[in-house]
């Protein structure tokens, strides 16, 4: 009788921990409303004429925000284990740096190749 009941109990426990997160609505209606005011933001760049390094600056800017947003409420990053985000946000994050490297180096051998052979044909 006390293997039934604690079968039970360990199928109660079990049930308990494993019916996931529940979010209020609110949070993602709040976020919805950020994306969108970020989104006006960024459309408003264009409309008031930025130019130069600071349109770009503020457009970028405006792009990781939401994206931030995007993956922390919608992908639920936010809530999870340490060691989830780092597998799914840091690979791409270490090609971005890659990338980086290859234009600095890319910068470098034209700089190189016009220094030493001249201009183009």
């Amino acid at each position: 009788m006390s293997e039934t009941t604690a079968h039970a109990q360990s199928q109660t426990v079990n049930a308990q921990t494993h019916t996931g997160q529940q979010h209020p609505i609110r949070l993602y209606l709040f976020v919805w409303g950020l994306l969108f005011v970020l989104s006006a933001f960024s459309y408003m760049v264009d409309y008031l004429g930025i130019q130069g390094y600071l349109r770009w600056t503020l457009i970028l800017v405006f792009m990781m925000l939401k994206a931030g947003l995007i993956v922390a409420v919608f992908m639920h990053m936010a809530w999870e284990r340490l060691a989830l985000v780092y597998a799914i946000l840091l690979p791409p994050l270490l090609v971005l740096v890659f990338v980086a490297l290859m234009v600095s180096e890319a910068d470098y051998t034209i700089f190189t190749r016009l220094a030493f052979f001249g201009a183009g044909p």
